[in-house]
């Protein structure tokens, strides 16, 4: 059985929108994109660099998609050669509405519904699906619990507004903390799994006789 991973760059106040650049997402009037950049240091490079040592396709919503096939095609060349030819050789599996082709190679289209689709891929064999980036798809599996896996790099920055993992449509749930790790420009890693319902208790005192 197949795992769908969701590793994700997180402000401290749980956006995730934009993270690469200022011009990578901006809806909502969202103005700090590029606000993993002043953190990312060579240790904390070779952290990320950890999560594509395992064979794995990428799972990625139609956003998320563009960007990354307007990009690494490109980047062979550059210094992130190595990585580039790792996503542009793996299966691209798609969350998408739009009719539009995905013309980066190794693209499939999930179809129209997306929850079957990935029951169904989940169910077969292969590699780990690992997402990047969709914060819309990761929305959609959030409260069908088809997320096994969340490898977050929580950076030392509040953004106040913009696109968060955890949406209002959240299913309460318990996390397990399966490793941890912090950084010295700040940035902490936490991967955590589904840990069944969330747990209350009470530190109140019994009632006076």
């Amino acid at each position: 059985m197949r795992k769908i991973i969701a590793a994700t760059f997180l402000s401290l106040d749980g956006v995730m929108q934009a993270p690469g650049g200022p011009r990578e997402d901006t809806e909502g009037g969202f103005e700090f994109g590029g606000w993993v950049a002043p953190h990312f240091d060579e240790a904390l490079g070779a952290s990320v660099g950890e999560l594509f040592e395992k064979p794995f396709d990428l799972l990625l919503g139609r956003k998320t998609y563009d960007i990354f096939a307007a990009h690494w095609p490109r980047a062979e060349t550059g210094e992130d050669a190595g990585l580039a030819k790792l996503f542009n050789a793996t299966t691209k599996h798609v969350a998408t509405r739009s009719n539009k082709a995905l013309a980066w190679n190794n693209s499939r289209s999930l179809g129209p519904d997306v929850v079957a689709a990935l029951t169904t891929l989940k169910a077969g064999d292969g590699p780990d699906l690992l997402i990047q980036g969709s914060g819309n798809l990761i929305q959609t599996l959030l409260p069908n619990n088809l997320i096994d896996e969340f490898k977050l790099l929580i950076f030392p920055v509040l953004l106040g507004k913009g696109k968060r993992l955890f949406g209002e449509g959240v299913v309460p749930a318990g996390l397990k903390l399966t490793a941890s790790r912090s950084f010295p420009s700040g940035v902490v890693s936490a991967w955590y799994v589904p840990d069944g319902e969330a747990k209350t208790g009470s530190f109140e005192l019994p009632p006076e006789a």
